[in-house]
């Protein structure tokens, strides 16, 4: 089971913050959060940090 991450992401595509909910993956030792903007599809990326 991947860890999920609930929080604000930044929608480019809108020009707003969006609430989301988004899997976290790993790359190069940051750790990311992939998910989907609720208003217009957009995939959101939000990095939280080093692992």
């Amino acid at each position: 089971m991947a860890d999920t991450y609930k929080g604000e992401f930044y929608c480019v595509k809108c020009k707003a913050k969006r609430e989301a909910e988004g899997n976290i993956v790993e790359t190069n030792g940051r750790r990311m959060a992939k998910g989907k903007c609720p208003e217009c599809g957009t995939n959101l990326n939000r990095i939280l940090g080093k692992a």
